[in-house]
């Protein structure tokens, strides 16, 4: 069986929901607590992960 297409055009809403924020700087920034440990300098870290984007940031203990 072939794939089915899309044929409808997204609306504008839905194209950019929550990407306006995240363009403007007011990320929604959340804690991810698999990646605890920097291998290369051998520190502690906080990674955090935005929910709308998925842009990561660290941050050194």
């Amino acid at each position: 069986m072939g794939e089915v297409v899309q044929l409808k055009r997204k609306k504008v809403l839905d194209k950019h929901k929550g990407n306006t924020l995240c363009r403007s700087g007011f990320h929604r920034w959340m804690i991810i607590k698999k990646q605890q440990f920097d291998v290369k300098q051998g520190k502690l870290i906080t990674v955090y992960q935005c929910t709308r984007c998925q842009k990561t940031k660290n941050r050194l203990l």
